[in-house]
């Protein structure tokens, strides 16, 4: 056991505490405020980080430079021994434990100890790595220092070597260093909030790192904050500062060069005096002083570098905080009020946590009462109340100078704050501490709007909206959209979306927030972790020109990303550039690149500074960095939501190819699926109020969007879902018509085709009416320009081309061309006119190398140029008299490549297009199949070979033994010979002379046998045979199978989405077929080359509307958006999942409420027995309540002993009036003994405990039953120096004369009457002159 002066030492542990000051102060080694642990882990393209090596080498170097430990240098022995009884020093070390030169003789031996001279720095021993022993302890930092290292120092080693980001708050936590016992649901409570708050506001907490007292609570909330599943946003870093002197077991972290790690024993059993570190801290200060067992070293480094640190300023997002400070009191002793007294004379803010014990509920007590309530005999009695077992300790002066500390604390009430459970609808500490911080901030140092201002720069910084909510955005200030800009911006950059819908809703406008200048240093603020980042970096190196980032580069990017059939989205700077304002904005400082965040939100009227669409400009900033609740927030402020929802998947999915960490790229594609889904939410709804209006939508070109459309956005990001979307079709049906009906049946277009005067007869039926009745020109070019007529045109066409080019293959191929085969030569020329003119097709004004990388990423124009280019190598080898017969191969070789060219016109086909799909993806299955099996096919080949023949040198007899005769082996033409039963030389060459036959095998020629070894050849066979027949070919069937179910799941989407394709493909195609489309070439010429028209795409798939129309055409998709929002709302609470959800949050706010009314309950049932006894203690002075009356008063004098009499105690009883039936009063005058619930006061001062029931034996009062009235005494004050008094007074009654008192009691009534036979007289006269004349004192004015 411990003795009392060391662990009242060890109290103090935890009260030291550094204030708040008012200056700030720029710390010149705060590191990267942009410092991401999400980007460090997740990002490849982030700048490499030190391996674990360096890290180690780079602490161990600069440790031992910077920082220092203390040891005693002179051996003076103390006339104290240690707890094992041997000699020590006064540092409390023992000889052995001294450097060899402190314990050698000195001059100065006999002089007493000086610390200041006796102990000198040192390189520290011990640093590194801590792990404490036991399973699944996590890797803590620890570091032993001097207690003279400066603050800056320590602050560099924890953010730089350390690698903490700097924090958005301070929590110092102070308390009872012995451990106490708390309610478990106030400790429940405390280690949910305080880990809580620190873990969303990025705080570090404070604490004196031993496994005792309040630094246990925090370390068990850490623990279990760290073991709760539904926490998974990082560790909590809990700092845990404590003198190296009194930690037990420390001898194991000493290591000059650094542990790594050092493994620490926590033993409470035999730590005797000494402390253990707690293991559930993240990092450890070891303060030194060169002294052993002593408590409190670490204080004033602790106050020094709280201060140092609440000195610093972080910025983030474009807005500066100074760090908060806060204290969170615990329980706590002698110590932790001076910590309190000095935390607040600082100004910094106090939770004080109520029901914890001692100071901290001495404190919530009287925390609430005028300061000329808090009395000296008021905090005696909470003393004694709550320090029962040290209550004797306290002496007057203690007494009095606690009282002056308590007044001071509570007279700064805007820093105080107590944490009550229950009360006020406080259920979590951190509500607590961040209010407490809030309600400080109102106090000083910021006025007006700059008051409410740095409120809310503190509640962004912490993450904490419903702070933001509840003690900000309040009716007490009304914020203009304008002041909340600047912290838009802030938590647009820290990701904080519920901040961001907090200001939408109080009057942020998206179009007035979002200039060039605002999106410009918000790109400049990009994560770098994002691929977006990595990508324009990229751009930058690529233009050497060009070193800082401008909207161009974006732009640039982002048309990669949507596709170059997109304009760019920002233009390039002009010379004549607007400048940049700079107009003042409070506390806002920061300068990227020289762009100010000042001048953000002050614009020139002179200059348009606003964005085309801010909506999509901030939606696209957000996607980019694949932040999903951002921009789920700014896609439901989007007019164009269609087309932005189509776009985000595009960039998603484009991202997505290029992402290399599994998670994001798997976040990228749910969120691009999220976004397709809500395209065809809002088109569903669009498309179910007017098919018409929505098929607009389909086709409008947008101007936001790079002139894009939203057909083309979905075709471009392949949302297979969205183009198979019944609305979608039914406009690709309109397209593929034409003019035409869709109810024309096929036969009748097929006939008219045939005879085209048919049309004439109204066989067919047009869409327009004056088609309809129009005869003749008009109405026959309305048909021939129909996509279905022009399809089935071309189809007669090249079916016709097939038929003639087999004939001339067959039947015509003559040594001089002839005229079916000229005709050949003519069909193909158009085929070449018409791949010229897709090549060359450009709408959208791409550029020629631009069109032909999109031509060529088709597989069928593939397959077209192929075909044509193998066409001119035939005709080429055909034209030279030698070369004819190869020219026929090769053209015979072509023949199959056009016929592989109709299965593209078979896509139309509901049937036969997703077999084609198919088909193209088993070629890619069977391709990658083939290296595994020409693996199995060259090895057996290749042992075979070498084993049944010798030195075959012919390379064509060596390609068939190795590859074709394996390859054969599959499909069961086995090797007659190798097995040695169908062997026959007459079938082979011995010597490899026969050009027709193969070498023979080893043999023996004399026997006319095989010589290899035929057991080895069939097993060899065999496994070659069980590796190919049943498991590679079961595995091709397998992929096969696998393609087959994965196209037939989705063969409606694919054929749709296919259809569009070949749609817009005839849509644009001249009417006339080949090879009769020459002549449509040539008008094509005339108008591109000689008129110089250019081309444009048909308005049915791409139409630019009127402003007018556009501008209603987006107030009613809007408009529909929120209706699709609102039903998802209402589906989304129509789950089954959802419903037990809000059930169970029901359910926990009910039992919350219930608690709280109890506690409520019971809180006030304690207040009202506390203010009945603080009524009843001062009555005598200030007169009865209306309803209270006293028939007499018993003063019971104790009598000590005569060596310890000094006090006298004087115990009054008051009674409560008991009314009778018939209205009357009457009462009764009761002495009893103290009763434990007494109280009693030194100095005699009288004292009324609680009250008690009447006695029996007694009368009422004559004077009071009939009804006269009653006055009180007087209060009494007894010389303390009296001897054991006798009152002797007259027998007059001050209440009713007839009835004679006893002495006691008219002694009780008027002091001035008091005789002390042989003494004096009472110290204080009474005050009356009634009195004084004999007569009865006055009552009180009586209340209703």
């Amino acid at each position: 056991m411990e003795p009392s002066t060391r662990r009242t030492a060890g109290s103090r542990q935890e009260e030291g505490f550094g204030g708040q000051p008012r200056k700030v102060v720029n710390g010149g080694m705060a590191p990267h405020l942009r410092r991401s642990n999400s980007s460090l882990c997740k990002s490849k393209r982030s700048q490499f980080l030190f391996g674990n090596c360096d890290k180690q080498g780079n602490l161990s170097s600069w440790i031992p430079k910077n920082i220092k430990k203390k040891e005693c240098m002179y051996f003076v022995e103390s006339p104290k021994l240690s707890d094992a009884g041997k000699v020590v020093c006064e540092c409390g070390y023992t000889r052995e434990q001294h450097l060899e030169e402190a314990t050698r003789p000195r001059a100065f031996q006999g002089k007493e100890w000086d610390p200041k001279k006796h102990v000198q720095e040192m390189p520290t021993d011990a640093f590194g790595d801590i792990v404490f022993t036991g399973l699944g302890q996590k890797v803590g930092k620890y570091v032993r220092i001097s207690q003279d290292t400066p603050s800056s120092v320590i602050y560099h080693l924890m953010t730089q070597h350390w690698g903490l980001d700097d924090p958005n708050l301070l929590i110092s936590v102070t308390g009872g260093a012995k451990d106490f016992n708390m309610k478990p649901r106030l400790k429940s409570i405390f280690r949910r909030g305080l880990v809580k708050v620190a873990q969303t506001t990025g705080a570090w907490i404070i604490t004196g790192g031993s496994h005792t007292g309040v630094m246990k609570q925090v370390g068990e909330a850490v623990r279990d904050f760290s073991l709760s599943s539904s926490y998974n946003e990082g560790e909590v870093v809990t700092i845990g500062i404590a003198t190296w002197g009194t930690v037990h077991n420390r001898d194991s972290l000493i290591h000059p060069t650094g542990s790594f790690p050092a493994e620490y024993i926590m033993d409470e059993e035999g730590q005797g005096h000494l402390t253990c570190l707690d293991r559930n801290h993240s990092h450890f200060i070891l303060v030194d002083d060169g002294t052993h067992g002593r408590y409190g070293v670490e204080i004033p480094l602790r106050a020094k570098l709280e201060k140092f640190i609440s000195e610093q300023t972080k910025e983030r997002g474009g807005v500066t905080i100074r760090i908060p400070l806060v204290c969170v009191v615990l329980e706590g002793g002698p110590g932790t009020l001076h910590t309190i007294y000095n935390a607040i004379t600082n100004g910094t803010p106090c939770v004080i946590v109520a029901g914890s014990g001692r100071v901290a509920d001495v404190i919530a007590q009287v925390a609430g009462l005028p300061i000329s309530e808090i009395t000296v005999s008021l905090i005696q009695q909470k003393l004694g109340m709550f320090f029962q077992e040290m209550f004797e300790t306290f002496t007057e002066s203690r007494i009095v100078e606690w009282t002056k500390k308590i007044q001071d604390i509570v007279r700064k009430r805007q820093l105080l704050t107590i944490f009550r459970e229950g009360k006020d609808g406080q259920q979590d500490v951190d509500v607590a501490i961040l209010q407490a911080l809030l309600k400080a901030s109102r106090s000083h140092d910021y006025f007006g709007h700059e008051n409410w201002g740095h409120q809310l720069k503190l509640a962004v910084a912490w993450n904490r909206v419903d702070i933001a909510r509840s003690e900000i955005f309040t009716d007490e200030w009304q914020w203009k959209p304008s002041e909340l800009h600047p912290m838009m911006t802030a938590a647009l950059i820290t990701n904080k979306p519920e901040f961001v819908r907090l200001f939408l809703e109080n009057g942020v406008q998206l179009k007035e927030f979002v200039t060039w200048d605002t999106l410009f240093y918000l790109y400049q603020n990009l994560e770098p972790s994002c691929l977006f980042h990595y990508k324009l970096q990229k751009v930058l190196a690529e233009e050497p020109a060009a070193p800082r980032l401008q909207l161009h580069h974006v732009a640039q990017v982002l048309r990669e990303l949507l596709g170059d059939f997109t304009q760019p989205l920002y233009p390039r700077p002009r010379s004549s550039d607007r400048p940049r304002l700079s107009l003042p904005l409070p506390n806002i400082r920061l300068n990227v690149q020289g762009v100010s965040l000042r001048s953000l939100y002050k614009r020139s009227p002179g200059h348009a500074a606003f964005t085309m669409d801010p909506v999509r400009d901030l939606l696209i900033w957000a996607i980019i960095q694949n932040r999903r609740e951002l921009a789920e927030i700014i896609w439901a402020q989007s007019q164009d939501c269609i087309t932005a929802a189509l776009a985000c998947s595009k960039i998603l999915k484009e991202l997505s190819k290029e992402e290399e960490d599994t998670d994001s790229l798997e976040e990228m594609l749910a969120l691009a699926d999220e976004y397709e889904q809500r395209a065809i939410g809002v088109f569903t709804e669009c498309y179910r109020k007017d098919e018409e209006r929505a098929q607009k939508l389909l086709v409008r070109v947008s101007e936001a969007w790079g002139k894009a459309t939203c057909l083309q956005l979905a075709l471009e990001a392949k949302d297979m879902k969205f183009v198979s979307h019944g609305g979608v079709q039914a406009l690709l049906t309109k397209v593929w018509w034409g003019q035409l009906c869709e109810d024309n049946g096929l036969w009748r277009v097929v006939l008219c085709m045939l005879a085209f005067p048919l049309l004439c007869t109204g066989l067919v039926s047009f869409r327009e009416r004056r088609l309809q009745d129009v005869r003749g020109l008009p109405r026959i070019r309305a048909f021939f320009n129909a996509p279905v007529v022009v399809f089935h045109l071309n189809i007669l066409s090249y079916f016709a081309f097939l038929c003639l080019f087999a004939y001339v293959l067959m039947v015509d191929f003559q040594p001089a061309p002839s005229g079916c085969e000229c005709l050949i030569y003519v069909w193909l020329f158009s085929l070449v006119c018409e791949e010229l003119r897709q090549l060359l097709y450009d709408p959208d004004e791409c550029g020629l190398m631009k069109m032909a990388a999109l031509y060529f990423s088709d597989f069928w124009n593939k397959l077209d140029i192929g075909a044509i280019l193998l066409f001119i190598a035939g005709l080429t080898c055909r034209l030279v008299p030698g070369l004819l017969y190869p020219g026929r191969i090769i053209l015979s070789l072509d023949f199959i490549m056009f016929c592989l060219r109709l299965m593209h016109i078979f896509t139309i086909s509901k049937t036969l297009g997703p077999k084609i799909i198919i088909v193209k993806r088993m070629m890619k299955d069977v391709f990658f199949f083939l290296f595994l099996l020409a693996v199995w096919v060259v090895s057996f080949g290749v042992a075979k070979q070498a084993i049944l023949i010798h030195n075959e040198s012919r390379v064509e007899w060596i390609f068939r033994g190795v590859v074709y005769h394996s390859y054969l082996t599959i499909f069961g033409q086995i090797p007659a010979y190798i097995d040695g039963v169908n062997f026959n030389l007459d079938q082979c060459s011995p010597n490899g002379t026969d050009p027709y036959k193969p070498k023979c095998p080893e043999s023996d020629m004399a026997r006319q046998e095989p010589a290899f070894p035929e057991w080895l050849t069939v097993i060899l066979l065999c496994l070659y045979l069980l590796f190919t027949n049943i498991l590679l070919l079961n595995l091709l069937i397998a992929m096969f199978n696998y393609t087959f179910q994965q196209v037939q799941e989705h063969t409606d989407q694919i054929w749709k989405f296919q259809r569009h394709d070949l749609i817009e493909e005839y849509q644009g195609r001249p009417p006339a077929p080949p090879p009769f489309i020459l002549l449509s070439h040539l008008h094509l010429f005339v108008r591109r080359v000689v008129l110089k028209i250019p081309s444009r795409r048909h308005r049915q798939l791409k139409d630019k509307l009127e402003k007018n129309e556009e501008a209603a055409l987006l107030s009613w998709e809007m408009y529909l958006k929120e209706s699709y929002l609102q039903s998802q709302q209402l589906q989304k609470k129509q789950r089954p999942e959802q419903k037990v959800q809000d059930i169970s949050e029901k359910v926990d706010t009910m039992v919350d409420l219930l608690e709280m009314a109890r506690l409520k309950r019971l809180g006030s049932m304690e207040q009202r027995l506390v203010s009945l006894e603080e009524q009843t203690s001062t009555m005598p002075a200030q007169g009865w309540p209306e309803n209270v009356g006293v028939t007499g008063i018993a003063s019971h004098l104790e009598h000590p002993a005569r060596e310890e009499a000094q006090t006298q105690r004087s115990i009054v009883t008051v009674q409560f009036i008991e009314h009778s039936e018939q209205g009357g009063r009457r009462g009764w005058w009761s002495g009893r003994p103290q009763d434990s619930r007494a109280e009693t006061v030194d100095q005699a001062e009288v004292r009324h405990p609680p009250l008690l029931g009447p006695p029996a034996e007694l009368q009422p009062c004559p004077r009071c039953a009939a009804g006269l009235p009653w006055v009180p005494p007087c209060v009494l004050l007894i010389s303390p120096t009296a001897p054991s008094p006798e009152p002797v007074l007259s027998n007059e009654s001050p209440c009713c004369p007839e009835q004679p008192l006893s002495p006691h009691a008219v002694a009780e009534w008027c002091p001035s009457r008091l005789a002390v036979p042989g003494g004096e007289q009472a110290a204080r006269p009474c005050p009356g002159d009634r009195c004084t004349r004999g007569l009865p004192r006055h009552l009180p004015p009586r209340h209703p």
